[in-house]
């Protein structure tokens, strides 16, 4: 039989919510966060000055998340740009964390460029919507000309939850910062579905023109888009 200490370290290290080797080369994951703050001390360093707590447990769990990836990632040589990026000068990985909530991802190459978002859907996003939506995008999405920004139902909440994430996850790919979201990013939005796994395509229009695919996938309460190149 456990003791209440034994039920308390096993509980601990459950709270691998998912998480999906793309390649050879990529790996990601989500992180539930359930465990102290000395949970993760024991295990990653804290490399940042942050005075809120809940703020600095989700860095702690971001940065934990890297190491269980790819075990020799050298958190010593973490380096923050001046968008705010956090980068590895010599570039042996290529990485990228979200947070929300009591959630934390990450994404790991040694070989690609990557980008990961986690948001968690809220009736918030319904309001900012042309924030981040072109016109375009917004038109093609079915029902729209219906919709009623203090009224949206949970599938539409959840689809604008779904195009603000994967907007986040290319602004996070492209790292260099000064990104209008509306007009350098489009996201094609026809047909789009607001549950289980799935692709939006993009056209990342700022400097030369690229297209990406953004693989996404919508959990019970939670959000998450990444993007590989």
């Amino acid at each position: 039989m456990l003791t209440a200490g034994e039920f308390r370290i096993s509980f601990w290290v459950m709270p691998l919510f998912y998480q999906h080797n793309i390649n050879e080369y990529t790996r990601l994951a989500v992180w539930h966060i359930t465990e102290p703050e000395s949970y993760f001390i024991a295990q990653v360093p804290l490399q940042r000055d942050i005075t809120h707590p809940h703020k600095r447990l989700q860095h702690l769990a971001g940065r934990y998340i890297l190491r269980r990836l790819f075990p020799e990632f050298p958190f010593d040589l973490i380096r923050i740009a001046s968008t705010k990026k956090p980068y590895l000068p010599d570039d042996a990985f290529h990485f990228s964390i979200s947070h929300c909530g009591d959630y934390a991802a990450a994404i790991v190459s040694t070989h690609q460029r990557v980008g990961i978002d986690i948001e968690i859907p809220t009736p918030k996003v319904a309001r900012i919507r042309h924030k981040f939506l072109h016109a375009v995008e917004w038109e093609a999405i079915e029902g729209s000309s219906v919709y009623i920004e203090h009224d949206a139902d949970a599938d539409m909440i959840r689809k604008l939850t779904l195009l603000w994430s994967a907007k986040e996850a290319v602004f996070k790919w492209y790292g260099n910062g000064e990104v209008d979201f509306s007009e350098h990013i489009r996201l094609k939005t026809e047909g789009l579905k607001a549950s289980g796994d799935g692709i939006i395509q993009a056209s990342f229009l700022k400097e030369a023109p690229a297209h990406l695919t953004l693989p996404f996938h919508l959990f019970e309460q939670l959000c998450m888009v990444w993007v590989v190149t």
